[in-house]
């Protein structure tokens, strides 16, 4: 069993950062109509997963940390809707569209996880 010592060590943080770097390339590549629009909200939402994921687990357990990742899930959202206007769109390209799905959802997959074993501590330390 990995000890957490820090945000750095949770697999959602560290697959959030590769989220966020994914999309910082992406938004990079949007036709210029939408890089003060949707990369720019793209960008925000991207950076605020990995920040959330952090500022929750700095702030120890119990529900703070779960509201944290709670907001880390609402922004994972927010991207995966942002990625459907892409897809519709057509503003991006098939295979770049497959990857950072993936990338989402292994991101989404992660945070569900997290909220998960944050929950069930709760139970059990409250037991």
């Amino acid at each position: 069993m990995t000890v957490i010592r820090s945000f750095k060590d949770l697999d959602a943080w560290q697959v959030a950062m590769k989220l966020t770097v994914e999309v910082y390339g992406v938004a990079k590549q949007l036709p210029a109509t939408e890089r003060f629009e949707l990369a720019a909200q793209m960008r925000r939402a991207a950076v605020s997963v990995p920040s959330n994921v952090a500022e929750g687990q700095a702030n120890g357990r119990g529900g703070r940390y779960r509201h944290h990742v709670r907001i880390a899930l609402g922004s994972w959202a927010e991207l995966v809707t942002h990625f459907e206007l892409l897809k519709v769109l057509n503003l991006v390209e098939p295979a770049k569209l497959g990857t950072m799905e993936a990338q989402l959802e292994k991101t989404g997959q992660l945070l569900h996880g997290l909220l998960r074993s944050l929950k069930t501590k709760t139970v059990v330390e409250a037991g």
